[in-house]
């Protein structure tokens, strides 16, 4: 049989390294630590992540309607509103004030992304509502997230829940008298 020696190429040293397991993995060990520096030099700013997520705040409040999406659809508005801007003569100055007073933002620095944070009533705890991360912001926020008006749970005060009053002389009826084990189906009954 007749055999071609011609596949035998000698391999360098860099070579046997770079097609060896323990060579591709150096090499994506180096790859993500230089993704790593990048962002932590990339991180976006606070003052870029307040300014990003009240736009984003603002979009979702300006696109808020009647139909009422599901997950999916708040996850492709949010990551529209990275290339869009809102339109702040469209909003209603009562939701902005309402915007500004019954809610509070934080935004929180993390080794490699920053996340801002909404805090109010409904969420005293605070939920995320954007992070950023290689000098972009990505807003997360639902219109459920944001509280912006508060109204009365009670109209007035000091009247009474329970109020007396005449009953009409209308005919209720007739009750039958309820028994011991009636429920029970008692054969007595």
């Amino acid at each position: 049989m007749y055999r071609d020696d011609n596949f035998k190429q000698k391999e360098s040293v860099g070579q046997a390294f770079y097609h060896s397991c323990l060579g591709k993995l150096v090499i994506l060990a180096i790859v993500i630590v230089i993704l790593l520096l990048i962002a932590i030099i990339a991180k976006p700013s606070k003052a870029t992540m307040i300014a990003d997520t009240t736009d984003g705040i603002l979009e979702c409040i300006e696109n808020n309607d009647s139909i009422k999406g599901d997950k999916i659809d708040d996850y492709m508005s949010n990551f529209a509103h990275v290339f869009t801007t809102a339109d702040t003569t469209q909003i209603n100055p009562d939701l902005m004030a309402g915007l500004r007073k019954y809610n509070r933002m934080e935004i929180h620095d993390h080794t490699f992304f920053r996340t801002a944070y909404i805090h109010n009533n409904v969420h005293p705890e605070g939920v995320r509502v954007a992070w950023g991360a290689y000098g972009l912001v990505l807003p997360t926020v639902t219109y459920s997230d944001l509280l912006l008006y508060i109204g009365k749970m009670h109209g007035d005060f000091n009247k009474a829940i329970l109020r007396n009053g005449a009953i009409d002389d209308h005919d209720l009826g007739t009750i039958s008298p309820a028994k011991e084990f009636h429920y029970k189906g008692n054969p007595e009954d």
